[in-house]
Order: structure tokens, then sequence, then C-alpha cells
């Protein structure tokens, strides 16, 4: 039977090419929790890692457990799923379709709803990387079934920001399953505008109530509801905010299931709260500014994750249709048209997981900076190392600050484009729901809307390109010198692609923020093609830069162990009388990523340099000639 962990080359390469054992030595608290010191409900947990061989093995276990379960439960139901979808109760409450139902009590059986949370309330205490390739194998069987699996950014949340006495009573719930969560932020006229959320939050007599209407709410029939709702009614804009939860009753009621083009087995609600009660999350005021910001950053990851894994089941479907369809006397995949367009589809996948993965690497390296800022990791830092991590804690803010959006826009545009291809590939058939193909188009087509549209990640995104973030991240890059002669040559046109974008920073940052937001798209696909460049050569030799620092690590899988006296990694295998097979596998993937970095390089580069020169043209014409060239407004039919 299918596991989609242990089927998944790339993702197999990643795991070993990311140094685990360096976030699992913070995540783990100097592994503290082995010496049977964390207990839950008053017992002790059954397991905690030793050390970081331990922990490592350990996240390639649950990969495993989530890739089979993903491979012989989920993926075989997602057509039925889809077809059939989910009921709304005329009490106002929804029963999941059952096997939607049932996929959630196999990964609750398997221990897999609590992927992120301490051991202490029952959770893996699994890295946000590690979490994002178990979204990206949901996803692949069943991306519906990821808009609930993926929502444990919810119970991060309370763990994150409510009091002790919210946490214990719900976070052992979410870890073991017993309920689900939803996050309920939008409504009617509230969109992507959060500052403009209605819903009446008011106390009376120390007990909070919400009054109100919310929309397009995924999973909004979840027992447990984050909600942002307006505590201040004298404050109109995000600073009268804050963020509550209440339990579903019959005073939050479903009054309508959304009929949508995709992720069927996603129950998308209209929610009508009458004078539910509430309990206060946090501190006043502070709900969009700290609490929701936080919480869209991790759900924007993944849906970066989301889009990965409806692209690799689109590439793969393709893949196999163009070996097995004969025309003109062969396979289809000999044609050069479609051979091309299988091997970028491919390639594109690679790219954006290369950027989504090291963004939530970045993610729990600033994670676990600030665990150990706030003496939550063992012993507090001496004074010297409190000062170098605190200007550590500001530089991955700020790099994370563009990559989040940046991942989040990048993946979800590939995912409609290789899903797209796919149809394309398979021809009539692909139009036809004989095939998933169709159903793969469908669900990519929300990924670049929820959670944030493409347009405002952007906005986000260019920020952070234009404040320094890239400019400094990719001096760190580029202070890797590779051995390697294709790779070598490789480096020196992204030195020149990032010459070109710095230009254009240059120009647009003299041009106003109204032509900031209209270069903002070509100056963030331009900065992206570059940054991805630099990963791919790390993959393909072994290196790395671990750290937000400017310092470079080699990797620890790395097969040259260190760099050699000048700086430089090579491609070559250690060697030895005797390799195992994982370093000679380890070894050829690297040689295959040397080839997938030179075929993205090669055709992205002159794409960087035409977004550049565009950007340079000064062209406004959509915003000076809008009302000429886009025409008046059609009259109602």
């Amino acid at each position: 039977m299918p596991n989609f962990f242990y089927d998944n080359d790339d993702i197999q390469f990643l795991f070993h090419h990311f140094d685990l054992a360096e976030l699992a030595r913070i995540q783990e608290r100097g592994f503290a929790d082995a010496a049977g010191t964390v207990q839950v409900d008053g017992r002790r947990v059954d397991y905690a890692p030793a050390d970081e061989t331990d922990a490592v093995d350990n996240y390639r276990r649950v990969l495993g457990i989530v890739g089979e379960v993903a491979g012989e439960t989920i993926a075989p139901r997602a057509e039925r799923i889809d077809a059939e979808g989910n009921t709304l109760n005329e009490d106002g409450t929804v029963t999941l379709h059952p096997l939607v139902a049932d996929n959630l009590r196999r990964l609750a059986q398997a221990d897999l709803m609590g992927f992120t949370l301490p051991r202490k309330y029952g959770g893996l205490n699994c890295p946000n990387l590690v979490y994002t390739m178990a979204i990206e194998i949901v996803s692949r069987a069943d991306a519906s079934l990821m808009n609930i699996f993926g929502l444990q950014g919810i119970a991060e949340t309370i763990n994150a920001f409510a009091d002790d006495a919210i946490k214990d009573e719900y976070l052992p719930r979410f870890a073991r399953g017993d309920v689900t969560g939803a996050m309920v932020l939008t409504e009617p006229d509230a969109g992507s505008d959060l500052q403009a959320v209605r819903l009446r939050a008011y106390e009376e007599d120390g007990q909070w109530y919400l009054r109100g209407v919310k929309r397009f709410i995924t999973n909004g029939c979840g027992e447990v509801l984050l909600t942002l709702a307006r505590s201040e009614p004298d404050v109109s804009d995000g600073r009268g905010l804050s963020l509550f939860l209440s339990e579903r009753s019959p005073r939050v009621r479903v009054r309508h299931l959304e009929h949508k083009l995709g992720i069927h087995g996603s129950p998308t609600c209209e929610l009508v709260y009458d004078d539910a009660p509430a309990r206060l999350i946090g501190q006043r005021q502070r709900g969009l500014i700290t609490y929701v910001m936080a919480l869209m950053n991790g759900a924007r990851v993944g849906i970066a994750a989301q889009s990965l894994g409806i692209a690799e089941a689109a590439f793969r479907l393709a893949r196999t249709y163009a070996h097995s369809r004969k025309q003109f006397g062969g396979p289809i995949e000999r044609l050069p048209a479609v051979a091309e367009m299988l091997t970028d589809m491919r390639i594109q996948v690679e790219a954006a997981r290369a950027l989504t993965y090291e963004t939530s690497r970045v993610c729990d390296l600033e994670n676990n900076n600030n665990l150990v800022l706030e003496g939550m990791a063992g012993d507090p830092p001496p004074a010297d190392e409190l000062k170098t991590r605190k200007e550590l804690a500001r530089a991955i803010k700020r790099l994370n600050g563009m990559l989040t959006p940046m991942s989040k826009y990048y993946a979800s545009e590939m995912c409609i484009r290789v899903a797209d291809q796919c149809v394309q590939v398979l021809g009539g058939s692909g139009y036809m729901t004989d095939y998933p193909a169709e159903r793969y188009l469908r669900d990519a087509r929300i990924t670049t809307i929820y959670e944030g549209t493409s347009q405002l990640q952007i906005v986000a995104a260019v920020r952070g390109v234009c404040s320094g973030a890239f400019e400094k991240r990719l001096a760190e890059f580029e202070e890797l010198r590779y051995e390697d002669e294709l790779l070598a040559g490789l480096r020196e046109k992204l030195v020149t692609g990032r010459e070109q974008v710095l230009a254009a920073i240059a120009f647009v940052k003299n041009q106003g923020t109204e032509y900031l937001d209209l270069a903002g798209r070509r100056l963030v696909d331009a900065a992206a093609a570059v940054y991805i460049g630099h990963l791919f050569l790390q993959q393909a030799a072994a290196a790395r830069v671990s750290k937000v620092s400017g310092i470079v690590y080699p990797a620890s899988t790395s097969p040259t162990g260190a760099p050699d006296s000048t700086g430089c990694f090579s491609t070559a295998a250690t060697a030895s009388t005797s390799p195992s097979p994982d370093e000679q596998q380890l070894t050829a993937w690297r040689q295959r990523k040397a080839r997938v970095a030179r075929r993205f390089i090669e055709t992205e580069m002159p794409k960087v340099r035409l977004n550049c020169e565009s950007i340079a043209s000064g062209d406004r014409a959509p915003l000076a000639e809008f009302e000429l060239l886009a025409g008046p407004v059609p009259p109602k039919d």
C-alpha cells in the first residue's frame, strides 16, 4: 500500500538536508522530558526523546505514520467525499461526511492531532517544519481534510496567548482529537479588511457574550471557535478588536453551508452568534494586532503546504498518464512540448517546496530563539549571549515578515499552474470526472484566496523585499562558494540576478508607495526566483546557511562533512569502503538537484531581468489610464 511520506523522494531528501537535530535541541528543552518529569493528566508521558538522534528518528516515524494514513485511508476516500460533501441540519448543526469523521478519528488514534503542542498537554512537540511536511502529505491525499487537520494553529494560539486555566482545559482535548477548531474572523463586510469586523463582544457580570454574524468560516461547525470581535464599540479600527474563545452550542448556529467550487469535504459556514458566552484570550484590544496576526502567519504557511500537496498529486497524475498514454506511435511523454511541461511542473513543485520548508525552518528558529530569551528552554542565557539573541530575534522577525507571505503567494500560484497543466496533459480525459485532475484544479483555486489573497501577500512580501531583509539574507547566501564548476557558474548568475533586483528596489523606492504596490508582483517574483535558486544550490552541495546570522554551517548529513580551507563545498561523496544505501541515495539526490538548479536558474534568470526592466520603465498606465484601458463598468443585465 502507498505511504505518502516514504514514496516522495524530495520530502525524504529535505528531511535529511535540514538540520532537524539543531531544531530538536531547543524544541525539546535539552531533552529534560526524557527523565520522566513531564506528565499529562497526572500520568507520565509514554515517550520523550533522549537526544537529538532519538528526536529526529521520532520525527521520521511520525511522518511515516502520517504517510501511511494518508496513502491507505484518506486518499481512497477523497473522490466520494468530494461528490457527497457534508450536511446542514435543521437545528443549525453540521454533520460531517462519515468518511471525513472517520478520517479525523484515525488521525486522532495515531496521536496526530496535537502535532506541535507540548507534551504536558499530550502533544507531539514537533517543529513547525515537520508539521509543514505532514500538512503537505495530508493535502496530497485530500486537500479538504487538511482544512481541518491543518487548523491545529488554533491550539497553538491558545497555548501562546491564553491563561493557564484555558490551556489546561482545552489543549489536552485538542491533542486527543476530542475537538476541532475554527478561526472565526471574516464577516459579510469584513473579508480582507479585518479592521472592519463588527461582531459585538460585551461583558455582563464578568461574563463575555458575542452577538453578530460571521461568514466564510472554514470548519465553522467545529467545537472550539476562536472569534475576533469588537470589544471596544467606541474604537472603529483594529485597536477595538479582541480575541475570544467560545464553544459550539445552541447559541452559535450555522445558518448556511457555502456551495463551493472545490474542497467539498471541508464545511465552510455562515455563523450566527446569539449572545453566545465566550472567554477572553489574552488582553483586550490585542485580538487583531497581535493574536490574529500570529495565527494567520501560521495559517499562511499551512496554505503553502496545502498547495504543495495538491500540486504533488496533480504532477504525479500527469506524469503517470503521459507515460501510459500512447499517441503518434509512442507515449506522449516523448513529445517535446509535453516533456518540457512535465519537467517544469516537477521543478515548480520542488521550488515552492524549497521556499515553504525554508520558511517553516526559519519560523522554528524564531520560535526557539524566543524560548531561549524567555528562559523556557533551560537556564537564561548569559549577558553577552542575550544581546546576540535579541539582535537575532529582530533579524529573524524581519526575514519571516518577508518569507511567510512570499511562500504563501509563490506556492499557491504554483499550485494553480500545475493543476491546470495536469488537466492539459490529460486532455479531454482531464476535463472529465473519470480522473481526479479536475478535482485538483477545483481544489487548487482557493489557495490564492483564503488566508489572504495573492495580492495581499504581495503587498506584505514586497515590503520585506524592500526593507533590507532580502539583501541581507542574499549576502549570507553568497558567502558560500562552490567547488563544482556547474554550481559555481550558476551562483554567478544568481549574483547578477540579485544586483538586478536591488537596482529595481532602488528605482521603486524613489517612485512612491503607489508604484511600489503596482510593481509588487514583478519584484516579489524576481526576488523569490533568486532566493530559491540559492536554496537549490545549497541542496545540491549539502550546504546551508543554518542561522540568520551570517554564519555558514555544513549540513549534518553533508557527504563532505565540512567546507575546505577556502570555504567551498563539493558535491563529491565522502570516500568510504562501504557506503550505506542512505549515503548513496543522498548523493544521487544531490547530483540530481544540481541539474534541477541548472534548469531552474537558466529559465528563471531571464524572467528576473525582464521583470526588473519592466519595473524600471516606470509604466503607470493601469493607474494613470485606468478608466480608458479598463473601460466603463458594464451595465447590469
